[in-house]
């Protein structure tokens, strides 16, 4: 089958579960706006910036180096290596988030009080804790299937994750609800360790029953899994230490927003508010049409490895060409969309004017933040996981310092001041080296 075929296939799959799965989470999220309130919203989204490291540090970059070896591999016919590569990948990165769980659950209030200033946030991060040896198998898998194009798997996998986790938190809520005692936002934590649970169980179930490829064959073993690790290693450390990076400059900026919105005058009650309403709902809307462009961009970057492989330039750019240009369009309407629809999503479907109008503030990042995710894999596809990552850095470095600098000032609007600014500076940076230094657009 063609390139072209391959990627509208496989993006239009994954486009389609994506969109199932924001709007299942849409409406999950005005479910526990109105059952927790802002401020229990906000409680719940404090712990994402350690979940997020958490998944750098056991899984993220060893799922993308899967990812382009599998498909470096396969171009050239070693299937059975690719295969070791996935078993052995599997292995690392649970053997990693055993250690994380470990710790996260021996310091969970030490993570607490002095990274997330919020103490409630403990009981949270022990629950959370138990998703990342799942999270890890399902990644790997996950990452196998994209070195493949095979996107049916990682699409029904994010599909049911959601769904359960949903679904569990649902369930959980109205049994305590029933017994007379309502639940806290804990019940939300435990929804993600259910989720990942029952999306890991379902990829070694297709794996293991249905291709008969989790345990190495005989033939396979050939292979020095040795000299796999070490190829692994070499791809996946440089990965596992930019999502660390940028993960750690991404908690920094998440912990610090209600922070220094109670430097700007706010109350502990008000800033917690104030961020749940940003983070768990107007960021969300606006990222809500983005199930595309991900699509697009998790796509692209096994298929950019593959044409660099075979050194097809020429179809190498004009995919570029196509793939970068749609993104913008696709922002741009969803921006006009936005600005004339967002203050009646923030009042008639979040119950929130704030949420509104930070929808429509956010709503001029969209051209620019739908792009920059398949510019960013474009790089990555390439080899040039460095380049990425020093792109990426700088644009947050400018939304940290809009935190520090201009929210004492401005108050939230200096945020997204800064938002605006770090997606248009990631933008031009990437136009830049993809033009002058690769000479692909």
């Amino acid at each position: 089958m063609p390139q072209k075929k391959i990627l509208i296939k496989g993006a239009f799959i994954l486009t389609v579960t994506g969109f199932a799965t924001r709007i299942i989470g849409f409406f999950y999220r005005i479910f526990l706006s109105r059952s927790f309130g802002e401020e229990g919203v906000g409680l719940y989204q404090l712990i994402f910036p350690v979940y997020a490291l958490g998944i750098s540090l056991t899984c993220a970059g060893i799922q993308t180096a899967i990812s382009r070896c599998v498909a470096a591999k396969c171009a050239v016919g070693k299937h059975s290596q690719a295969k070791q590569l996935l078993y052995t990948g599997i292995s690392l990165s649970v053997f990693l988030s055993v250690i994380v769980m470990l710790i996260t659950q021996q310091n969970a209030r030490f993570i607490a009080v002095h990274f997330l200033c919020e103490e409630r946030c403990t009981s949270l991060l022990v629950v959370l804790s138990y998703a990342f040896p799942f999270a890890s198998v399902h990644s790997c898998i996950c990452g196998y299937y994209m070195g493949l194009k095979q996107t049916e798997i990682p699409a029904l996998s994010q599909l049911l994750e959601q769904i359960i986790r949903v679904a569990g938190v649902y369930l959980l809520f109205r049994l305590f609800t029933s017994g007379g005692n309502p639940p806290g936002i804990l019940i939300a934590s435990a929804g993600l360790t259910i989720g990942e649970i029952a999306s890991a169980g379902f990829c070694i179930y297709m794996l293991r029953f249905r291709q008969k490829i989790f345990c190495p064959s005989a033939k396979s073993s050939g292979c020095s899994i040795r000299r796999i690790l070490i190829n692994l290693l070499g791809l996946s450390l440089p990965l596992t230490a930019n999502r660390i990076l940028l993960n750690i400059l991404q908690s920094i900026e998440a912990v610090s927003i209600p922070v220094q919105l109670r430097t700007y005058g706010m109350d502990t009650s008000h800033s917690l508010s104030m961020y749940g309403v940003l983070t768990g709902m107007a960021l969300p809307c606006v990222m809500f049409p983005s199930a595309i462009t991900n699509s697009i961009a998790s796509m692209l970057l096994p298929a950019i490895a593959e044409l660099q492989a075979a050194d097809s330039r020429q179809e190498m750019n004009h995919l570029v060409k196509k793939t970068a240009g749609s993104c913008f369009l696709l922002g741009s309407l969803c921006c006009i969309g936005l600005l004339a629809a967002g203050r009646f999503i923030g009042s008639h479907i979040f119950h929130s004017s704030m949420a509104g109008d930070f929808i429509i503030t956010l709503a001029w990042i969209c051209p620019f933040l739908y792009t920059n995710n398949c510019l960013i894999s474009i790089i990555n596809g390439l080899g040039k996981t460095s380049q990425s990552f020093l792109f990426s850095a700088v644009s947050l470095t400018v939304r940290i310092l809009s935190v520090f600098l201009c929210i004492p000032f401005f108050g939230i609007n200096g945020y997204l001041w800064g938002l605006l600014a770090s997606q248009l500076m990631l933008f031009f940076m990437c136009l830049y080296y993809l033009t002058k230094k690769s000479h692909i657009l």
